[in-house]
């Protein structure tokens, strides 16, 4: 075999876990740009030491080992990524005001399709869903940094204690111990249930499809309709969030009253329904970004309508086009 030959076989050979181990990263991490270049840390470092892996263990094990010793490196500052929901109560509409905080306080959304590989088993491809949606994954933010290796490993990897162990260095005992105190934690934390069927039903298709048409419309009374009376919606980079369909309707009534006439064009994001929100291009026709909307689906209502603002990072991200043309006449 050419070196040029046994070059591109490694490199396929690690392409090859490229996904999960961005899923993993990002898990850890809470943001999507930070779990991409892990990742690539992660590759990288595998190239250079391909000579030293002797096939002691699998190839995906090391990989996962490196990618976790990257990660635990990258999380030693203390740092956690979180949720407007997680830092304030919600603002009364009365009070609302737009206060950005810098872009490393907020957990990130993360395309499925970057993240989420497709295994054959409809079960475990639940698992991967639930275990990347906002809510588990800001609840992950809370754990020490190895208590929430141990707990993705363990509950969503399916790795066994002993594998868990050899990768962390450290016990069985040991690592069950942090699963126990981890699993603790995020019963705390992790919030209200969400559906993350894929693909979605027709119950919920059809409540999307009320969604986009009322959203499009700007149809408050319709949109109202969709909305739990719990629902919330947040925006980041801002810390305001907002409780209540009589206060989201009625933001989007006053401060929000620029997002009328807006256009929404599916995607997925997170394991769950996701659009990419385009207002009227204020100078000229046609329509620009405005924001990711990733949406909390819960026994027929919308219960989270979480809309990420910083589109010169995520459109491009999620592949989205920077410009809708207008409608035809």
């Amino acid at each position: 075999m050419s070196d040029l030959t046994a070059a591109a076989d490694i490199d396929s050979r690690l392409e090859a876990h490229r996904v999960e181990l961005t899923g993993y990263c990002y898990r850890m991490l809470g943001s999507a740009f930070e779990a991409e270049d892990a990742v690539q840390d992660t590759l990288v470092r595998a190239w250079r030491n391909f000579e030293k892996f002797e096939g002691r263990s699998s190839l995906r094990s090391w990989l996962y080992r490196i990618a976790t010793n990257v990660c635990l490196d990258m999380l030693n500052a203390g740092k956690k990524r979180a949720r407007p929901v997680d830092l304030t109560g919600p603002t009364p509409l009365a009070q609302a005001a737009l206060s950005p905080l810098p872009e490393n306080t907020w957990l990130e959304p993360m395309p499925d399709g970057r993240i989420l590989p497709t295994p054959a088993d409809p079960a475990e491809a639940a698992v991967a869903r639930e275990s990347v949606r906002l809510a588990f994954v800001a609840a992950l933010q809370h754990l020490p940094p190895k208590q929430r290796a141990v707990l993705i490993l363990r509950e969503v990897l399916a790795w066994r204690a002993s594998e868990v162990a050899e990768l962390l260095d450290t016990s069985v005992a040991s690592v069950n111990s942090a699963l126990q105190r981890a699993r603790a934690t995020l019963r705390e934390h992790e919030g209200q249930a969400v559906d993350t069927t894929n693909p979605l039903d027709e119950e919920q298709r059809k409540l999307l499809e009320r969604y986009v048409a009322a959203f499009e419309g700007y149809d408050m009374a319709a949109l109202t309709a969709l909305l739990h009376e719990d629902a919330v919606m947040t925006m980041p980079p801002f810390d305001l969030w907002l409780r209540g369909h009589d206060d989201i309707t009625g933001f989007m009534l006053s401060l929000g009253a620029g997002c009328a006439g807006s256009r929404l064009v599916a995607t997925e994001a997170n394991g769950a329904p996701a659009f990419a929100h385009y207002k009227p291009n204020p100078d000229g026709p046609g329509f620009v970004p405005w924001a990711v909307q990733v949406i909390d689906i819960s026994e027929g209502t919308i219960t989270g309508m979480h809309c990420f603002l910083d589109t010169p990072r995520w459109f491009p991200l999620f592949g989205l086009p920077d410009h809708l043309d207008a409608d035809p006449a």
